[in-house]
């Protein structure tokens, strides 16, 4: 492990969260809070810290240990001096409840401790929507967007942070990469922000709700999460949710005028299918119950977006429908959204993968002799992608089972247990019965709130690099040589 380089972009990360503190310290100075004292105070603090862990330029290169390290490590960091303003103004009074709100936040998982979001300062409250931004196309791309980091390796950042079972370049330059990410990225947020206030959202609701739509988190400003706007806020709300949850390489190929290539996206037409699958099931199922098919199908499209795209908003109790569409609901949290986007949850394309996977060991069985590939997009998957989302997969339910059984140590109901962890695991927010979309996670224990945070952490960053921290061998000193002492 070359501790100097994570040493070295743990300090940069803080630097760049140093510069976002500024940001709600700006709003508390507009509307003339208190609270904007305290995140200029601790944004001090993350520069400080930034500039003595980053003042000595590191020149080595990133190799896949120290860049999962780093990245997970960033992460826990990251969180660790964001909770502090919330604990400092006395809106969270726990540090620790704090914490989790923070690293729900970052990972844009949308679960709270919060019984009353009306009562934070509005800089609290544009904070904690903030994080899903940053949280959401993550802050290793927009760093790499804006500066080299150690010369040309900085591959394994992004692949330890962007979430899929694989991570490929846009164009040939990975810092190039980054700002096209970022830029499709500011265009969806600009655009819904303006459309939310041309149908005369407040501007604050309307920067907060595109932060937690864009980088799809759930955060809101109001207590009814998204359940107070109107329609066609609503509308809107939804129509960006689902674009988030797309693959960004889809807009990509749109503005390069790659019409065949964008069509052959096998996994944004499996996620556009299983969405409006979702939505005829549910309007049916419930259109008797919430007042006719037009509200029923507004609802219920609002709904299924929400929880595939692993978002988290609400406009209505769904605890309440039947259990058919709350079952509907549920598997739409495992799938997730597409990979290469800000959604969680297992994503479309491992699915598609482990689909065909097995659609290929049932040919096999009835054609022993048969050569089988598995293609997407009309490309054959390389062996190590196959390989990894099936280790990502058993990984990904062994996780999920231990943690339920820790949870269920609070003794709640297991409908509570279950979907608590799913909805931190996939980065969700809400789930049911105890943590439904009217209720939260207040009452979980403390080591309940660790078990949830660190799922919440393993969903965001697709478990290896936060289970790297615990692999001993991980830690070992090793030494390196770079590039140019081979050379000499």
């Amino acid at each position: 492990m070359n501790y100097a380089v994570v040493f070295y972009i743990v300090g940069w990360l803080l630097r760049f969260e140093a510069f976002f503190l500024l940001l709600p310290c700006f709003i508390g100075l507009i509307y003339s809070e208190a609270s904007a004292k305290y995140f200029a105070i601790v944004s001090v603090i993350s520069f400080i810290i930034g500039f003595l862990f980053s003042r000595k330029k590191i020149r080595d290169a990133i190799y896949t240990r120290e860049g999962f390290v780093s990245v997970a490590s960033s992460w826990i960091i990251m969180s660790a001096i964001g909770a502090l303003p919330f604990y400092l103004t006395g809106e969270i009074p726990s540090y620790f409840d704090a914490l989790f709100e923070t690293v729900s936040g970052f990972t844009t998982t949308g679960a709270s401790i919060l019984n009353d979001v009306e009562v934070l300062s509005h800089a609290s409250l544009f904070w904690r929507s903030f994080t899903h931004w940053i949280g959401g196309m993550g802050v290793f791309v927009f760093m790499m967007a804006l500066l080299p980091l150690l010369g040309g390796s900085n591959m394994n950042l992004m692949r330890a942070e962007s979430p899929g079972p694989s991570v490929d370049r846009l164009v040939p330059h990975i810092k190039d990469t980054a700002k096209i990410l970022y830029l499709i990225y500011l265009v969806l947020t600009t655009a819904e922000f303006a459309l939310l206030c041309v149908f005369k959202m407040p501007a604050f609701d309307a920067i907060c709700i595109t932060f937690g739509t864009v980088g799809t988190g759930g955060f809101g400003v109001l207590n009814s999460s998204c359940g107070a706007y109107t329609t066609n806020q609503q509308n809107i709300i939804t129509i960006f949710m689902f674009l988030s949850g797309i693959n960004f390489t889809t807009y990509f190929y749109l503005a390069s005028r790659k019409i065949r290539q964008m069509l052959n996206i096998e996994e944004v037409r499996y996620y556009f299918l299983i969405i409006v699958a979702a939505w005829l099931a549910i309007t049916l199922n419930i259109k008797d119950s919430i007042g006719g098919i037009g509200k029923a199908a507004q609802q219920s499209i609002f709904q299924i977006v929400s929880m595939i795209t692993t978002t988290g908003y609400s406009t209505c109790d769904y605890e309440v429908w039947p259990e058919f569409s709350k079952t509907i609901l549920v598997i739409l949290m495992f799938s997730g959204a597409c990979a290469g986007s800000t959604g969680g949850g297992i994503k479309v394309s491992r699915v598609i993968i482990l689909l065909k996977t097995i659609k290929k060991e049932l040919q096999v069985l009835i054609h022993p002799r048969a050569i089988r590939r598995i293609r997407i997009d009309g490309k054959t998957i390389p062996h190590e992608v196959l390989r990894s989302t099936n280790v990502f997969i058993a990984i990904y339910f062994a996780l999920f089972l231990f943690s339920l059984l820790l949870v269920s140590i609070n003794n709640f109901d297991f409908t509570t247990n279950f979907t608590s962890v799913l909805a931190c695991f996939n980065n969700i927010g809400p789930g049911l019965s105890q943590v439904g979309p009217s209720k939260n996670f207040a009452d979980f224990s403390v080591f309940s709130k660790c078990v949830l945070m660190f799922d919440m952490l393993a969903g965001r960053l697709e478990l290896f690099p936060v289970l790297l921290l615990f692999t001993p061998s991980t830690w070992q000193r090793q030494i390196r040589k770079n590039l140019h002492e081979k050379h000499k």
